[in-house]
């Protein structure tokens, strides 16, 4: 499995011949790729807010999963009819991927003025496995927390469950959580390597990533901080087993 950190929270996930964008917003200061130069099969949405959903329409022939209320926006606004509408609890196969869709706590209001909400915000745990509760030691699992702050069920049911490798967290404060819930999240999530997203943006969520590093450490988590630098590539494979 290979990520693709694009700013802000808009991943790239490649996982065998299955391609995944994740809430795609190209207008941010660590890219400067035109969105139109990736063609993922896929694109999973976490919520409504437009740093989130704003380039959507340069994918119209992709296939878009997210709430059943933001499919049904992007059906009637952009006339995008590939849609999966799915809830929080649910997976959904996607080619070779398995995709979860978790809680995240957050709003969800469409910023257009169109309807009043979205439906409920969510994460994306996106696996090569089908999830059960036998563990699988085999498997590659990469964790999308969405806009968040922190909650138990990272803790309770997201690490023992659906056992993420890899975690990227919000970090930029304000918003959602800042560098220090977002530490405990990646030592209740017991994952191998945690990512910072979700920063630098604007003005009130301008942080010091160094901030979260030396959080994180004070957890007393093993989680090895990757800082990835805009549309850097991580090969989780090669970090996990090689």
């Amino acid at each position: 499995m290979e990520l693709t950190w694009y700013g802000h929270a808009t991943w790239h996930v490649e996982l065998d011949d299955t391609s995944i964008l994740i809430d795609p917003f190209f207008d941010n200061p660590y890219t400067d790729t035109d969105p139109e130069e990736l063609d993922p099969d896929h694109v999973l949405l976490t919520h409504g807010h437009a740093d989130h959903i704003a380039d959507v329409d340069r994918y119209r022939d992709s296939h878009f999963v997210g709430t059943p209320e933001l499919m049904g926006y992007l059906t009637d606004q952009y006339s995008i009819d590939s849609t999966t509408g799915m809830n929080l609890g649910g997976t959904v196969e996607l080619d070779d991927a398995f995709v979860t869709m978790v809680r995240a706590d957050h709003s969800n209001g469409i910023d257009t003025g169109y309807g009043t909400s979205a439906g409920m915000p969510a994460g994306y745990v996106v696996s090569d496995t089908k999830p059960t509760q036998v563990a699988d030691e085999d498997s590659e699992s990469f964790y999308h927390a969405g806009d968040t702050s922190l909650h138990t069920e990272m803790r309770d049911v997201i690490a023992p469950f659906l056992e993420p490798d890899a975690v990227a967290v919000p970090i930029g404060d304000h918003f959602t959580m800042g560098p220090w819930q977002a530490a405990i999240a990646v030592d209740w999530l017991d994952a191998d390597v945690a990512f910072p997203m979700h920063y630098d943006t604007f003005p009130p969520i301008e942080v010091d990533t160094s901030d979260f590093e030396r959080e994180v450490e004070a957890t007393g988590s093993d989680a090895d901080v990757e800082v990835l630098d805009g549309e850097e590539t991580f090969d989780l494979t090669d970090y996990l087993y090689y």
